[in-house]
C-alpha cells in the first residue's frame, strides 16, 4: 500500500511553499560557502533543507530522506524516500537572478509518485502525482504541440560544477542551436523540466545531473505527456547522479521525440523527430 495520500501531498506542497518563500527575500543570503570553485551552498540552502526535513519527518516518520545539502542516509530503494533540492539554482540565488526553485519528490518502488517544484519569484507551484496528471497552480498542463525541430525552443545545461566537461557541453549546445529555433540556459534544472511540462520549452538536455535536480520535474514531464530518459532511452537513477563511467545525460522531450545522433560519437542529443523520420 502506498504511503502517499492526498493529505500528505497537500501538506508537502504547503511546506514547500512556506519554506520556499525564503528564496525570494533579497536579504536572505547571508553566507556563501564554496563546495568547489563553481558550486556553492548558502545559509538559505541549509535553512530550507533543515526546515523541510523536520516537517517531512513529522508528516511521514517512516520515509527516508535524500537531500542535496549533506546528512544523506544510505537509501534503500525498496522503501519510500523523499528527494529534496532546497535551492535549485543556488548561483542564481547568490546573484539575485530571480530564477531558483525548491524541488521535492517522493519515490516508492523505484519510481517517483509525487513531485512539487515551487518558483517563489513568480509563485508558480508545479505539482504532479503518478497517474493523476501535472498541474501549475492547480491548472492542468501539457507538453508543447510543436512538431518540427526547426520550430522548437530548447534548453541545455553548461555543467558549471564540472568544468572539465565544459568544452563538450558548449559543442553540444552549438549543435542544438544549429538545428532548432533557439537555445536557452537558465541555471535551474527543475524549472527547465517544468517548462517542458507546460509547453514553454520543447526539450531540455543536460550533460550531468543529480537525482534532486530532476526527480520532481521528471514526474511533471511524464504526467504532462512527455518523457525523461538518458540518450539510450533508459530511466534515470533516483539514488545516483552522473556522470558515472563515461557521461550521464538527462533529456526531457515530447512523446514522439526520439534520440538522434547529431555529430559526435560521445553525444546522443535528444531532439524532436523530423517530419517523415
Amino acid at each position: 500500500m502506498s504511503i502517499l495520500t492526498q493529505k500528505l501531498a497537500d501538506q508537502a506542497v504547503q511546506a514547500v511553499r512556506q519554506a520556499g518563500a525564503l528564496l525570494a527575500d533579497p536579504a536572505a543570503v547571508q553566507t556563501v560557502t564554496a563546495k568547489n570553485p563553481t558550486d556553492f551552498v548558502t545559509n538559505v540552502d541549509l535553512t530550507v533543507q533543515s526546515i523541510l526535513r523536520d516537517q517531512l519527518e513529522t508528516l511521514a516518520p517512516a520515509v527516508q530522506f535524500l537531500g542535496e545539502e549533506g546528512g544523506r542516509e544510505a537509501i534503500d530503494p525498496a522503501r519510500p524516500f523523499w528527494i529534496l533540492d532546497p535551492v535549485d539554482g543556488t548561483t542564481n540565488l547568490i546573484h539575485r537572478f530571480g530564477h531558483s526553485a525548491v524541488s521535492l519528490a517522493l519515490a516508492e518502488d523505484g519510481q517517483v509518485v509525487f513531485g512539487v517544484v515551487y518558483h517563489p519569484y513568480t509563485r508558480e507551484c508545479f505539482t504532479a502525482r503518478r497517474g493523476g496528471g501535472a498541474f501549475c497552480c492547480g491548472r492542468p498542463i501539457r507538453v508543447s504541440g510543436t512538431e518540427r525541430l526547426e520550430d522548437s525552443l530548447l534548453s541545455a545545461g553548461t555543467v558549471p560544477g564540472r568544468r572539465a566537461l565544459a568544452g563538450q557541453a558548449f559543442r553540444h549546445m552549438r549543435l542544438l542551436y544549429d538545428r532548432c529555433q533557439d537555445v536557452r540556459r537558465t541555471g535551474c534544472a527543475s524549472l527547465d523540466l517544468c517548462w517542458v511540462a507546460c509547453g514553454r520549452l520543447e526539450g531540455y538536455v543536460e550533460l550531468s545531473l543529480q537525482p534532486w535536480d530532476y526527480a520532481a520535474g521528471l514526474l511533471l514531464v511524464e504526467e504532462a505527456g512527455g518523457r525523461v530518459t538518458d540518450p539510450q532511452g533508459r530511466p534515470l537513477s533516483l539514488t545516483q547522479g552522473g556522470p558515472p563511467a563515461g557521461l550521464q545525460r538527462a533529456a526531457a522531450l515530447r512523446p514522439h521525440q526520439r534520440t538522434e545522433r547529431i555529430g559526435e560519437p560521445l553525444w546522443n542529443c535528444v531532439l524532436p523527430s523530423r517530419p517523415g523520420s
